[in-house]
């Protein structure tokens, strides 16, 4: 009996251990330092008060956790990837380890995206912040595009977000959805009779487009709106969500800028090292940017200049931001031609 005892101590003794052992590493992983990060109406920031970005891998030093305590609500926001990350890594989390605390954080999370929507279902790039261009309808960096996403996953119970289990939330993510491809199909640039594609950000009131930092300007947005495209996609096929898809698909095509690549070169003037337009007859690209009514590339500065000359722009600036990219080569090649043979097949 004592050594079937000793047995059932030891062993309890070695559980306690090993649980012991597991707590301390969850400590130390994303997941517990983003709980640390998380603000008290639920979302996360992209950086702190010194305005620094928030970077998961450094270790919670006591300097910089007096930082995070002091980093206050005006900080929320989905740019950048912020609270959508979080929310994903959360549910991500929860999926390996089963520990509530993950997936009632990411509920916190869900809640506050749904509180930040507009009633037209636009979203703000931060949330209650509303200063400067932060309360603008924002497309840009793929913010209401990622909020969506996440709203998306959970109202269709996929992605790990039916461990949510919660039927209200589910609910109302799905209405956001809805209010949010609404916002999506009227905000769509209409140039004369002929959609186009979408601004990178907009009045959240008149659904205007707007400009936002001094070197974005109004203009038609390709990055952003091949990621709004996708979103429509996975969404039931509607004449109007179709006829949004195909406007912007017709697009893309005619505004490629073939012959290019955007790589490092030597300015001629300063002798320096600066990012340019080169030639390369195997490279097709587009623009970041193009003006919103005659479709021309065009780019800003920090002056608030606006041209249709690369050339006239800072250095600082042609380093500073992707003015060209390849963003549609693969929603033309791959995404759009999967996405209308699935159509057919379903019709």
């Amino acid at each position: 009996m004592a050594y079937i005892r000793f047995s059932i101590s030891f062993c309890c003794l070695l559980a306690l251990a090993q649980s012991v052992f597991a707590q301390e590493k969850l400590k130390d992983s994303l997941a517990e330092k983003v709980l640390i990060y998380q603000l008290p109406n639920g979302a996360w920031g992209k950086q702190l008060i010194d305005k620094k970005a928030i970077n998961y891998a450094l270790p919670l030093t006591k300097e910089l956790l007096q930082k995070i305590k002091a980093t206050d609500e005006k900080h929320a926001t989905i740019d950048n990837g912020a609270t959508t990350r979080e929310i994903n890594i959360l549910i991500e989390a929860y999926a390996k380890t089963q520990n509530a605390d993950y997936l009632n954080a990411a509920r916190q999370g869900v809640k506050y995206l749904l509180e930040a929507q507009y009633e037209n279902g636009g979203f703000p790039q931060y949330y209650p912040n509303k200063s400067l261009y932060r309360a603008q309808i924002t497309y840009n960096d793929n913010a209401m595009i990622n909020a969506l996403t996440v709203l998306d996953n959970l109202a269709k119970e996929i992605g790990g977000f039916e461990t949510l289990a919660d039927e209200g939330l589910r609910k109302r993510a799905a209405e956001a959805v809805a209010r949010g491809v609404d916002c999506i199909l009227k905000t769509q640039v209409l140039q004369d009779d002929s959609l186009t594609i979408w601004a990178a950000q907009y009045d959240e009131k008149t659904l205007q487009p707007e400009q936002a930092r001094a070197f974005e300007p109004v203009s038609l947005s390709t990055s952003e709106s091949v990621n709004i495209v996708r979103f429509l996609m996975k969404q039931p096929v509607t004449p109007a969500i179709e006829k949004a898809i195909e406007a912007a698909i017709r697009w893309f095509e005619v505004h490629d800028l073939e012959g290019y690549r955007f790589d490092k070169t030597k300015n001629p003037k300063t002798g320096k090292t600066v990012r340019d337009l080169v030639q390369d007859s195997t490279s097709v690209i587009w623009s970041r940017f193009y003006d919103i009514k005659n479709n021309k590339p065009l780019f800003g500065d920090r002056d608030n200049s606006v041209t249709y000359d690369f050339s006239e722009i800072s250095d600082e600036r042609k380093d500073g931001y992707a003015w060209f990219g390849n963003w549609p080569a693969k929603l033309l090649e791959k995404d759009y031609p999967k996405w209308k043979k699935n159509k057919e097949i379903k019709k």
